[in-house]
């Protein structure tokens, strides 16, 4: 899902697992596309990442875009 925006900016699955209000598990499944993130979760990883959640699902290219 956004295993790219980690590596991009040098941040853990630990660390974004946190902000997210999320075990480390379970953030690992939604990288691994083994389960989809809820609407609350896409909230609350487009803030951390500062993006926007039509960027963060990959539905388009700008991070900025429908903020």
């Amino acid at each position: 899902m956004c295993r790219w925006l980690s590596f991009s900016i040098f941040i853990s699955q630990t660390e974004v697992a946190a902000a997210a209000g999320l075990s480390l598990r379970t953030y690992q499944r939604y990288e691994y596309g083994q389960r989809q993130p809820t609407a609350d979760v896409l909230v609350a990883l487009a803030n951390f990442y500062d993006v926007s959640i039509d960027y963060l699902v990959g539905r388009t290219n700008n991070p900025n875009m429908n903020r």
